[in-house]
């Protein structure tokens, strides 16, 4: 019944080996008298070598001339502790610090946080997001103070952390505090109690996924069945799945099959898009992308068989590689942060250069109208789920018809084109592939331009989507939204819109009516794919409008004196 948030990693005896296990069988081929390293290491007490490196009083060079010392005076003979520290590494190190690295990456995949409790930095701090090092703090374990400083810099309570460790003592010192603890004797074992108190697997770990949330569960023998019959193979590995932490309505799962990892993406049954089943529309448009040389997902195959999984689902490859969930890249030495922002808008070009007639997409959507459907599609969609009346939203679905663009250009529309639906390289800017592709159809190409704008103008710290707001862009490297822009229309060919305040109005408002349909869903008690609050909601809406404000002083200001006596105020000001 406890709901665990953090989990501890002792860095010795648990993500590292603990040296005098390794100790017993180096001694044994180098001809040492048996006990020589542990004696020599823990010999003292309080004032022992390990001690006194765990409190920073010595440092690595200086603990291993000790070390040798003292092993020299113990055994009699000269004993090469260099040789043994590289016995640990290359033999012990690697067989451990993997399946403990995976377990902490799983565990932060499921929003839990890890600590990490030593005395060195030769570890990835990624995996940790509190590291907190015994000789610089001068509190060594199993000194309780050492507990106490974790859990506050982690914020959380004792009942809600785990403290994994190979010590007795240090065990002993955190459950007096109150946390839950596990002894790494065995580090297989451990990691399986683990399991037990978490409810989750601690292995498999692929990036941006977790174990496959309660109630979205899939008959993997139907699955596993399905997928000999159409991949001819027949692996003797059972199949694994986790599931996708990112997504809409279409839920996305990762399979492991045999050797090969594929992603499976089953229609929600029924469709909460305005646009009902995504699956069978994304097939085709993968299909014809991938065979104009568009960066896609390989597709395997469409399934419309309910019998199998309940629902449509297609099948694709999975494509490894980086997906930068912030908009700022901090993965991205500022420096080269413009290519990446160029790379991304060079795709959006092509995709929206695509020839509708070769591609056979042309009967995908209707020509001409787009961003009339849409608008009445998603003011329908508000109506529906709406909880409270926003001053904004009323606003906007009052003016955006009477604002429509007078012409518009058709051609294959994304529907939610964004950073964090890119797989780049992990190297270079280049995307690998594009995902999401619920809302594909034929549209307006600016409507997608707007879509992937909204970042520049959403907060660093905001709910639904963590933009450049306020961001020193220039500082980040970044360009701003009108040189973005202008990168795409350099992509096209064609000039900046004028009327580019009304696409972002328009498109901060579906992005509202998104966030209202999550909220609407989490007061229900049913599960969404994201989190959104009235406020959130409200912000974004009022976005919508600013930008409604700004393109209605452009049309007024751009009107013959003639006309101005002609047109109501509330068609050019709201």
């Amino acid at each position: 019944g406890v709901s665990y948030k953090a989990v501890v990693f002792e860095e010795s005896g648990v993500l590292l080996p603990a040296p005098h296990r390794t100790a017993t069988d180096w001694e044994a081929r180098s001809c040492i008298p048996a006990g020589t390293i542990q004696q020599a290491a823990l010999s003292g007490g309080e004032n022992s070598l390990c001690l006194q490196y765990s409190r920073g009083e010595l440092t690595a060079v200086e603990f291993l001339q000790e070390l040798g010392q003292q092993c020299f005076e113990i055994a009699n003979v000269r004993v090469p502790v260099h040789s043994f520290l590289w016995d640990l590494i290359r033999k012990e190190m690697r067989k451990q610090l993997p399946i403990m690295a995976e377990a902490a990456q799983c565990i932060r995949a499921e929003g839990l946080q890890t600590a990490l409790l030593g005395h060195s930095l030769c570890l990835d701090q990624q995996h940790f997001d509190v590291m907190v090092e015994s000789h610089q703090e001068g509190v060594p374990r199993p000194n309780p103070g050492i507990y106490k400083l974790c859990l506050e810099r982690l914020g959380v309570q004792p009942q809600e952390s785990i403290l994994l460790d190979s010590s007795s003592q240090n065990l002993e010192a955190a459950a007096q505090l109150g946390m839950k603890t596990v002894k790494v004797d065995d580090p297989a074992a451990a990691l399986k109690e683990l399991e037990t108190h978490l409810g989750f697997p601690l292995q498999g770990f692929v990036p941006y996924t977790r174990s496959v949330r309660p109630g979205m569960e899939i008959p993997k023998d139907c699955l596993q069945e399905y997928l000999e019959d159409v991949l001819g193979a027949h692996p003797t590995a059972p199949l694994e799945l986790r599931q996708f932490d990112h997504g809409e309505s279409t839920r996305s799962y990762l399979v492991k099959f045999g050797g090969r990892l594929l992603v499976l993406k089953k229609e929600e049954e029924p469709p909460s898009g305005p646009s009902g089943p995504s699956v069978p529309r994304e097939y085709r448009v993968l299909r014809a992308l991938a065979e104009a040389g568009v960066p896609v997902p390989p597709v395997l195959a469409l399934c419309e068989d309910r019998s199998i999984l309940g629902s449509p689902f297609l099948l694709l490859e999975h494509r490894a590689g980086r997906i930068h969930r912030a908009a700022s890249l901090p993965a991205v030495p500022p420096r080269q942060r413009r290519a990446w922002y160029g790379a991304m808008a060079n795709v959006l070009a092509r995709i929206h250069s695509l020839e509708l007639g070769a591609a056979e997409l042309q009967d995908l959507g209707e020509h001409g109208n787009y961003i009339q459907q849409q608008v009445e599609t998603w003011t329908k969609q508000y109506r529906a789920v709406e909880t409270h009346k926003i001053p904004a939203m009323e606003r906007l679905i009052q003016w955006l018809p009477l604002h429509f663009p007078e012409s518009q250009k058709t051609t294959l529309v994304h529907g939610d084109f964004r950073m964090d639906h890119l797989v780049f390289h992990p190297d270079r800017p280049e995307v690998l592939a594009v995902l999401g592709w619920k809302f594909a159809t034929l549209g307006d190409p600016l409507c997608d331009l707007a879509n992937n704008c909204m970042s520049f103008f959403l907060p660093a710290h905001f709910g639904a989507r963590r933009g450049l707001r306020k961001c020193d862009l220039g500082h980040l490297g970044i360009p701003t939204a009108e040189e973005y822009s202008q990168m795409y229309c350099g992509h096209m060919g064609v000039e900046h819109p004028d009327n580019w305040n009304f696409y972002l109005a328009f498109a901060f408002f579906r992005r509202a009516v998104m966030l209202q349909g999550q909220h609407h869903s989490s007061l229900a008690g049913k599960p969404a794919p994201g989190d959104s609050s009235p406020k959130d909601i409200e912000f974004v809406a009022d976005l919508a409008w600013d930008f409604a404000v700004k393109e209605g002083f452009r049309v007024f200001e751009n009107l013959p004196p003639t006309k101005l006596l002609l047109r109501h105020s509330s068609t050019w000001a709201g």
